[in-house]
């Protein structure tokens, strides 16, 4: 999860190319939004919402719209052994485990980005749902799926249901979700094996749940709520990483490589925001110096939350005036100006062509989650009339968004290689993303099963994938801004829900700044 290292030329070329004429002023002036764009932001937007729909796990509802996908994996749950070979004891039980998301291009079900995809879906809703217009009802349904599993993950007291399916067999086929026979084995946190960074994020996702239903149905929102308080009051009392007990099970996929203490903050964060209850705020006033408040890390992703806890908690300064909370709209200015570049604070790496670059696996996950969060931030600034100063270089909220469009042009077309890195949007597009149900020939054109071994003939062709799971965001360019679009090339053509979920947000401000919406 580390930043490849840019070349000294490289870095030379982006310092005059952005820093210039910032230099020559001594500060940014303010950048109006362009009343043009080249971009069909609503567009992308619908396909961006859509695309959930194709991860769907469980029975299909009949307003399905990507209907290549069938049902899959209906029994999850359904027998669960739990076996304690050390003790001499067997037991099985049973739970419903159907429904949730496919994390990405395979057919697990990992909760933990599980749970933070359903926290971004919600903040988008909560930020931007008021510019969705018809696509609002899309995105709280793709909410919906999420929390309704995660209900069924968290039914139990003092246990969460993390991960349905063993990620090692489920990646040695090739197999459609509709055909699995791949173990659906369950693994659990308790009070025995905790899991703070994964409890902590399902707390934080059904509290944020909570407020994209509460006005349309109040009584899910209050249950939503009810198990966020509950779920969040296990994963502080019972501390631990869940990659520490689980390690065989979910690492390297979704170890949990920052710990949890970043999750808590979070937690905490969103609780306070859906409750308003003091007792969370001052559980922040009182741990948030030892989760990590203050610490200098600028990566927002499924595993790291710090940024996104400060960007979250500096609302309630800026606008609530909640005093207490002072400090976090200067952890959040920290992070401004750690990925503005031409400035001594600057920590941001950008390929040629412009794109953040944060990873050489999925970057665009970091480029959707940055976005999201600037385009936030400048709109709690722009209520609150302040801006941003990075020793002594002024930051508006218009900077930050002339930024976030920049990366979102990017990522739609607007580079070296006139990709869109949005599947079904624009006229180039990946042809062979990373995916089983897209790169497999859907029931209704075959319904035979296609076995386990038999998919990696196709997983290795050069055959385009006859489904399009439309509005996919694949993982993006190399540092060169480079794509083979090839899809055993899972570094770069495999998309997760956890990357498109902060995204649609963002096209959302987009689409309504533009007259689109």
């Amino acid at each position: 999860m580390t930043s490849s290292v840019l070349s000294p030329s490289l870095v030379i070329f982006l310092l005059f190319s952005f820093a210039a004429p910032h230099i020559l002023c001594n500060a940014f002036p303010p950048q109006p939004q362009p009343h043009f764009t080249s971009q069909n932001y609503r567009a992308a937007l619908s396909k961006s919402i859509l695309f959930f729909e194709g991860q769907r796990s469980g029975k299909l509802p009949p307003n399905q719209r990507l209907t290549w996908r069938g049902d899959s994996a209906l029994s999850d749950g359904e027998s669960i052994d739990l076996g304690f070979a050390n003790l001499g004891l067997k037991m099985t039980m049973q739970v419903d485990l159907v429904g949730g998301y496919y994390d990405a291009g395979d057919n697990m079900k990992f909760g933990f980005p599980m749970a933070f995809t359903t926290t971004m879906l919600s903040w988008s809703v909560i930020e931007f749902g008021g510019l969705m217009k018809d696509e609002l009802q899309n995105a709280r349904d793709a909410v919906r799926w999420a929390t309704d599993y995660l209900l069924k993950a968290t039914s139990q007291p003092d246990t969460i249901f993390v991960q349905v399916g063993d990620a090692n067999k489920d990646h040695a086929c090739w197999e459609r979700p509709e055909d699995m026979d791949t173990p659906r084995s369950v693994f659990k946190i308790d009070t025995n094996s905790p899991g703070s960074d994964v409890a902590a994020e399902t707390a934080a996702a059904l509290a944020a749940a909570s407020l994209v239903f509460k006005t349309t149905d109040p009584i899910y929102a209050k249950l939503l709520l009810s198990r966020a308080r509950e779920v969040f009051e296990f994963a502080d009392k019972y501390r631990g990483a869940y990659s520490n007990w689980l390690k065989d099970e979910v690492c390297p996929f979704y170890c949990s490589y920052t710990g949890y203490q970043d999750e808590l903050l979070w937690g905490a964060a969103w609780l306070h925001k859906a409750t308003k209850n003091p007792t969370y705020l001052n559980y922040i006033q009182v741990n948030g110096q030892t989760l990590g408040a203050d610490e200098s890390d600028n990566t927002f992703s499924w595993d790291d939350k710090h940024v996104g806890a400060r960007i979250l908690l500096s609302k309630a300064f800026l606008l609530q005036k909640v005093q207490a909370l002072q400090d976090y709209k200067g952890h959040a200015d920290d992070y401004i100006c750690s990925l503005i570049p031409g400035i001594p604070s600057s920590q941001a790496q950008f390929t040629p062509g412009g794109l953040l670059f944060k990873s050489s696996d999925s970057n665009m996950q970091y480029v959707t989650s940055t976005s999201f969060l600037i385009l936030t931030y400048a709109k709690y600034l722009d209520s609150a009339h302040m801006v941003v100063n990075c020793g002594g270089v002024v930051v508006t909220p218009d900077m930050l968004r002339t930024t976030a469009k920049k990366q979102v042009d990017y990522l739609l077309g607007d580079n070296p290689l006139k990709m869109s890195y949005m599947v079904g949007y624009g006229p180039q597009y990946p042809l062979r993303i990373h995916h089983r149900g897209s790169s497999l020939l859907s029931i209704a054109s075959h319904p035979d099963k296609i076995e386990c071994s038999f998919g990696f003939s196709i997983l290795n062709s050069q055959s385009p994938n006859p489904n399009i799971l439309m509005g996919a965001v694949v993982g993006g360019p190399d540092q060169q801004d480079q794509f083979p679009d090839q899809r055993s090339d899972y570094d770069h053509s495999e998309p997760a829900t956890y990357t498109n979920a902060p995204l649609v947000g963002a096209l959302a401000y987009l689409a309504h700044t533009f007259g689109q919406l």
